[in-house]
């Protein structure tokens, strides 16, 4: 039986965080999908949750390891729900694309520049391109986001078994 410890938490929200950042890459290949730069920065987000939470799992660090994943799962959470938010507005009536790139878009297209292959923008924020069981990627997003914030939460703060390592 599998006794509920933080390290069991932080290795759940890593592997998870990877399964969808990994999953996003098949999603785009098989589905010709077109990522918006909102999609890519969640899919880094995920990448660097799922690092993060690896890392606690080795107990060294973990306090640092787990208040990054918490902080990151939290801009996840605001990043999901401004792009859920302008999936649901009237098309044409809002759009990511502005006039002066923001420091997401820049990071993005930094990424984009240097390896294309994990970071190439070729989509519109506002497009939801898969819809799976009613929810949009976007909103898949937003719950496990909220997901990796409500356990990372708990392996921090709460009351549980650690395994004995620092």
């Amino acid at each position: 039986m599998l006794t509920l410890t933080r390290q069991n938490l932080w290795l759940a929200i890593g592997l998870a965080a990877l399964s969808l950042a990994a999953s996003s890459f098949v999603l785009t290949a098989l589905l010709d999908l077109h990522p918006c730069y909102l999609c890519i920065f969640q899919r880094l987000l995920f990448m660097l949750i799922g690092v993060l939470g690896l890392l606690a799992v080795t107990g060294f660090g973990e306090k640092v390891w787990g208040s990054l994943v918490l902080l990151l799962a939290g801009v996840g959470i605001g990043t999901a729900s401004y792009q859920t938010w302008l999936q649901l507005q009237p098309p044409g009536s809002a759009s990511c694309a502005g006039s002066q790139p923001n420091l997401i878009e820049q990071l993005v297209y930094f990424l984009s520049d240097n390896v294309p292959s994990l970071f190439e923008v070729s989509g519109l924020c506002e497009d939801a391109e898969l819809v799976i069981l009613g929810l949009s990627l976007a909103n898949w997003a937003l719950v496990s986001f909220s997901a990796a914030f409500v356990v990372a939460a708990w392996a921090l703060f709460g009351k549980l078994k650690n395994t004995g390592q620092a």
